[in-house]
């Protein structure tokens, strides 16, 4: 008697607890402030911030060239892909066309760049759930990848390799058949990720029936890519609004149907396989030819500049004399540009007044959208499953905090 008049006088009070910005399962400097009911998400407010590093407006005070290599470090798990984004806005602000054999070499690299980015999602979203096999069986295939992107152009993380018009340098024969190699024994790889996890009662009991949303609120949320189409909504910038070489290969879309972290996964997972067909496509269809438009080296270095910087060595003087020969080739305008990344839709959006520079550059980053969505993935889920939800929608906050 005396124990149930103690539980009639006790008060239950909401508990806030932080998560991050130092969490290891964040995936980046991700904080989010959770109100608890027990151990029950009754609300998620994320906050980011913690690595803002004004690329946007560093842009806006660069030649469209010199703004280049900022791209690298948005989603710098992507770099490539971002570049190549980058670059096709520019194309259509100036009306440039980049030479067939480029935009082959190009869908090459964004789809490398997408199966090596599912591969540190696969590899660190499992981990945060529980499974640490898989981790270390993929980051095989990805040291693979990292090493033909070294080959190419010197560089494996931030590569600045894509060029406005084209690429920076051609792809060379022993690149070509490595790569050719990679995708012959890929899908075996691809195999052995799904034999540890794919039917693994601790994933599906992790996975099933857990952040599910709908086609109608996935797109109401402004979701994209995997995401986006693990709730059953097949939209794919490369098949609504191609660019490059994919018009020209074949390749699925692949959708879920229960809008829930499991499906997203089945997505990402056939994504894998989709990429690993688009680049064998590539590699046997790649035609000679040029990898640089005729008009697209006065964007680089115009000559002038290449001879007044090597007397006096003044990479400022070249700098200068760059921003002088842009000055009145830029058409002024505004327009959106979007890509299809390995994490969803990438936007450019672009304000020219004729100056040489973007008047105004704004970025539609995937992660950011993304990240406004957990909110409604977190609420009536326990605090577990945060960590779960995060991984589902794969985000760098390098281009949240842009």
């Amino acid at each position: 008697m005396e124990q149930m008049e103690i539980e009639k006088d006790l008060q239950t009070r909401e508990l806030t607890l932080n998560m991050g910005p130092q969490h290891p399962a964040t995936h980046g400097v991700l904080r989010l402030v959770l109100e608890l009911d027990g151990e029950t998400v009754i609300k998620c407010t994320p906050h980011v911030g913690y690595l803002h590093r004004g690329t946007e407006k560093l842009s806006e005070n660069r030649t469209y060239i010199y703004a280049l290599p900022l791209m690298d470090r948005l989603d710098y798990i992507s770099s490539m892909s971002n570049d190549v984004g980058y670059c096709v806005a520019v194309e259509r602000l100036f009306g440039i066309e980049a030479p067939e054999r480029a935009k082959y070499i190009r869908t090459i690299m964004s789809e490398m760049t997408r199966i090596s980015s599912h591969i540190i999602w696969l590899a660190t979203h499992a981990l945060d759930i529980g499974a640490m096999t898989v981790f270390l069986y993929s980051f095989r295939e990805r040291e693979w990848l990292i090493d033909l992107f070294e080959m190419t152009c010197g560089a494996r993380l931030t590569v600045s390799y894509p060029r406005i018009g084209g690429v920076r340098c051609d792809v060379s024969r022993e690149f070509l058949d490595s790569l050719y190699k990679f995708t012959e024994e890929f899908p075996k790889r691809i195999e052995e990720y799904e034999t540890l996890i794919d039917q693994n009662r601790i994933w599906l009991q992790r996975t099933k029936g857990i952040g599910v949303i709908s086609a109608r609120d996935a797109v109401h949320c402004g979701l994209t890519g995997p995401t986006l189409r693990g709730s059953g909504v097949s939209y794919d910038v490369r098949k609504h609004e191609p660019y490059d070489a994919y018009p020209f290969v074949d390749f699925e879309v692949p959708v879920g149907e229960n809008g829930d972290v499991y499906d997203r996964y089945r997505c990402r997972m056939e994504e894998l396989r989709q990429s690993n067909r688009i680049i064998r496509q590539c590699i046997e269809k790649m035609p000679d030819g040029h990898i640089l438009a005729d008009d697209a080296p006065d964007l680089d270095m115009p000559p002038e500049g290449r001879k007044r910087l090597i007397p006096d060595m003044s990479l400022s003087h070249a700098c200068i004399s760059l921003s002088d020969e842009c000055e009145h080739i830029t058409p002024a305008g505004e327009f959106y540009s979007p890509t299809e990344v390995p994490k969803g839709e990438l936007g450019f959006y672009i304000v020219s007044d004729g100056s040489g520079m973007p008047y105004r550059m704004r970025f539609r980053s995937p992660s950011f959208v993304h990240a406004s969505a957990l909110p409604r993935l977190c609420k009536g889920h326990m605090v577990a499953d945060v960590i779960a939800l995060i991984g589902t929608i794969d985000i760098v906050l390098g281009e949240c905090d842009r």
